[in-house]
């Protein structure tokens, strides 16, 4: 029982008390092999088992810090997003001059994405497969797989991308767009069920940029109706709620951007809390909360039956925080949602890109170590 709010419990659920977003830093072997293989010097089926083999000790060391659901770190992937987006039927990868968001941090690569024909979830996805190794490597332990959010596929073609040229189906046919993502999804989270996923985390940074004024700005004077869009949105998540099995917890992470411990917008969840805390059906929010870019606890009044994962320990650096100064936090939160509403988290993936966050492996490991403590205390323990 915890000596701190008498009341909390532990949760046997997804979202945990104790959770993490999904990506760690990739381990040099696994680095290594990615760049033979770029240059010919590696096949594929030889990077796969590295990959393989670098997931199984991972998941050994998220057992060991006590984690209740493990990931494979997105240790199989380049980006969080793009390699699932790219895969889906109708949609490319293509090169450009410049990425479409701009961290402090130099990306290597610019690249976005283009819609070329009817969007779908295709018969075969790598992601697919990329689960079935998970859970296998897992050997029953429960699991949890990250994909980007649907809104991220609208957002990078349409919003991010002034005056965009869509292809005829959906030129002047915003609605059409949509549903066709929310298909796409829909099926995508059956495909996923079927194959034994039962956690499924959401990932979206369309709504760190939302709760920028700049941001806002920016996409108002372009013609967008941010606040309309945003609506959209929650619209396309509770129709793949909804349609999700009730035994599938489905969950969304927000944040502001993360690429080598650099960012891309700021400002509190206040522009949003409404929309999304008040009218999003998923059954967690795992939410930025590491620095005073994300402002304060006021928007989560609006959280209704929600879960709210406060992403209070960074990602960022390796500077490890004050357990005294996160269970204050924890406190204030709790003025807004009921503390057996809330766990505990770090702010973003160790890596949400392959290059990875600027802090050690021996970091991440001991930011875990910290934010269990810290569950403990507050909501006790099994």
């Amino acid at each position: 029982m915890s000596k701190l709010f008498p009341q909390a419990t532990m949760r046997d659920r997804a979202p945990y008390r104790f959770d993490i977003v999904g990506s760690f830093l990739r381990p040099e072997a696994l680095k290594r092999a990615r760049r033979q293989c770029a240059c010919g010097d590696c096949s594929a089926e030889a990077l796969h088992k590295v990959e393989d083999e670098e997931v199984l000790q991972l998941i050994a060391k998220e057992k060991a810090v006590g984690l209740p659901n493990v990931t494979d770190g997105e240790f199989r992937r380049t980006w969080w997003h793009l390699d699932f987006l790219f895969e889906l039927l109708g949609v490319e990868l293509i090169e450009t001059e410049q990425y479409s968001t701009q961290f402090k941090a130099t990306m290597h690569r610019p690249v976005t994405l283009k819609i070329t024909d009817k969007i779908e979830f295709p018969k075969v996805h790598p992601f697919l497969n990329h689960f079935k190794a998970l859970q296998e490597e897992a050997d029953g332990y429960p699991v949890k797989f990250t994909i980007p959010s649907p809104s991220m596929l609208h957002l990078i073609t349409c919003v991010r991308t002034p005056n965009p040229q869509l292809i005829e189906r959906y030129a002047g046919n915003n609605d059409l767009l949509l549903a066709d993502i929310t298909a796409a999804y829909i099926d995508a989270v059956k495909a996923f069920y079927d194959a034994g996923c039962r956690i499924l985390q959401l990932d979206d940074t369309s709504w760190g940029e939302f709760c920028s004024e700049e941001k806002r700005a920016l996409y108002a004077s372009q013609g967008v109706d941010v606040d309309a869009t945003a609506k959209s949105y929650v619209k396309m998540l509770n129709d793949i709620r909804d349609a999700a099995p009730a035994d599938m917890a489905v969950t969304m992470h927000i944040c502001r951007g993360n690429f080598r411990s650099t960012w891309f917008s700021s400002g509190g969840y206040e522009p949003v809390a409404e929309i999304l805390f008040g009218g999003c059906r998923v059954d967690g929010f795992f939410l930025e909360y590491d620095s005073d870019r994300a402002g304060d606890f006021k928007p989560l009044r609006f959280i209704k039956d929600q879960q709210v994962v406060l992403g209070l320990v960074t990602s960022k650096t390796g500077e490890l925080e004050s357990k005294e100064a996160i269970i204050e936090r924890i406190k204030e939160a709790a003025q807004y949602v009921d503390i057996n509403q809330l766990c505990l988290s770090p702010q973003c993936g160790f890596a949400s890109t392959e290059e990875g966050n600027e802090l050690t492996e021996e970091d991440q490991w001991k930011k875990l170590a910290l934010i269990r403590s810290i569950v403990e205390e507050v909501w006790g323990s099994k």
